[in-house]
């Protein structure tokens, strides 16, 4: 399978990633081309990526790769170009290069190509691209980028990444969604299958009230792909009935002690909701049956009492 990934990279970057001419550390000093030669840089003299996509770094990850950089070393090298005189700038390795700072190495190995700023941010975003740590919306946003920065079309993208036009076509569409729902995505709180709904609702209002459901009570994709049938046959959603659920759960103070006391006297935990019409439910917990019989002697005592 990894061998298909990377014939999948297509022609142009696979061209700049393997071709000599564009590795400085591929000539030995005769001038002869060596293949898989790697440097020994001075961390200092590399100066971060201002392509790359990625928003963070986890840091409890970054703080365990750096005691394996510690323990093993660098594994893999560095990606990175030659900007002049013992200056560089970082292609692929981002993590590596963090870790390796924080585990106190002076020095990195590395390859260094020759890019130019396209090529170099092709390679930045394909390399990424590849990683299983990004979130849908981080590789939407590359995909854009690989598009409209570097002049690809849908069918070159779909070859340099190994995906199908209509797996880049969906996420894409994602960038269509409005910021809040491309929020909830970013921070893991919806995934891309719950998202993917939502683009089909055109009224924006909707979308993002149709978010607040999804988020409150966890709709699965195949629920919320039913609620959006609905929205778009006419079944609208309204602020008046979500405010309404909100006021549905808010208790009066006097409902609030009258559950503390009870509480108090049967020695449990109690729950009490109660709606705007006055009905409600009274949920009394017990650990054991032994503990029930407690509770209910107590209510018994109580209830004789009067």
């Amino acid at each position: 399978m990894s061998s298909k990934k990377k014939a999948a990279l297509g022609k142009g970057l696979s061209a700049i990633l393997e071709s000599p001419e564009t590795d400085i550390t591929s000539k030995d000093i005769s001038g002869n081309y060596v293949v898989g030669a790697v440097a020994s840089v001075k961390i200092g003299n590399i100066e971060t990526n201002p392509f790359q996509p990625r928003d963070g770094v986890d840091e409890d990850a970054l703080q365990e790769l750096a005691e394996s950089i510690k323990e093993q070393g660098i594994i893999q090298p560095l990606t990175i170009r030659k900007l002049g005189y013992e200056q560089y700038q970082l292609i692929s390795g981002e993590r590596r290069l963090k870790a390796a700072k924080i585990a106190g190495m002076e020095e990195i190995p590395a390859y260094i190509r020759v890019a130019n700023d396209e090529q170099m941010l092709e390679m930045t975003l394909v390399e990424n691209i590849q990683r299983e740590d990004l979130n849908a919306m981080e590789i939407a946003i590359s995909y854009n980028r690989l598009l409209e920065e570097v002049n690809l079309t849908q069918e070159k993208l779909a070859k340099r990444v190994g995906k199908s036009r209509t797996t880049i076509a969906n996420f894409l569409r994602l960038l269509k969604l409005p910021p809040e729902i491309q929020s909830a995505v970013r921070e893991d709180k919806l995934t891309m299958g719950q998202a993917r709904p939502l683009i089909n609702i055109e009224d924006e209002e909707q979308q993002k009230l149709l978010l607040d459901e999804i988020l409150e009570n966890n709709l699965s994709a195949r629920t919320i792909e039913q609620r959006v049938r609905e929205i778009n046959e006419g079944s609208k959603i309204t602020r008046k009935k979500t405010k309404e659920k909100t006021q549905k759960q808010e208790i009066p103070q006097r409902y609030v002690e009258i559950k503390e006391n009870l509480g108090e006297k049967l020695d449990t935990n109690i729950k009490l909701s109660r709606n705007n019409k006055g009905k409600g439910n009274i949920v009394i917990s017990f650990n054991s049956d032994e503990d029930l019989e407690r509770i209910l002697s107590l209510i018994d005592k109580e209830a004789n009492s009067e």
